[in-house]
């Protein structure tokens, strides 16, 4: 079972990782990508906290605890896991330079889809454009040869459920 799950995997991978796309799509690729880097959050959160009275606080804390249970999780899975990257061992050439060695979970799908779910929580009316960036930021990990299906899909259940159980811890507050 888990050699056919691994070669599903890799055959999504390469199914979905293009090298030689047009370079419109590999700007835009790239550019979600490092949309999900980790800046925008920091940016977008004090913002928000500084000019959305109650409700970016609420966001902005929010925000804080769930990185502070996703974080910790994230790197733990990380190397624990160790899964090797695929363009470090399919023969393929990356897009761009991983900032780590390791792929299992997807740590741009985590925090993408953990701040989609919080500001979807403080913003509902934005539910489906952020949806959609979260989904492009996963996505652009695969299409750029740094990330396999499995490892972005984990990395959006782990961003979700810590924003969800953060929601809930903030929302006791």
């Amino acid at each position: 079972m888990k050699t056919q799950i691994i070669k599903l995997d890799t055959a999504l991978y390469f199914a979905l990782y293009k090298p030689e796309c047009k370079p419109w799509f590999k700007m835009v690729m790239l550019a979600l990508s490092k949309s999900g880097n980790g800046g925008l959050y920091v940016v977008l959160g004090i913002l928000s906290a500084l000019f959305m009275d109650s409700v970016g606080q609420q966001f902005a804390l929010c925000a804080v605890v769930a990185f502070a249970i996703e974080r910790p999780l994230y790197l733990y899975l990380k190397n624990r896991i160790a899964r090797v990257r695929p363009c470090d061992c399919l023969a393929v050439k990356a897009m761009l330079t991983p900032s780590d060695k390791f792929s299992m979970p997807s740590g741009h799908s985590a925090g993408a889809w953990l701040y989609a779910t919080c500001l979807m929580e403080h913003f509902p009316a934005l539910a489906l454009p952020l949806m959609l960036w979260a989904s492009g930021v996963s996505l652009s990990r695969i299409v750029v040869g740094v990330h396999y299906p499995i490892d972005v899909i984990l990395g959006a259940m782990i961003g979700s459920g810590c924003a969800l159980l953060a929601i809930g811890v903030v929302g006791e507050l």
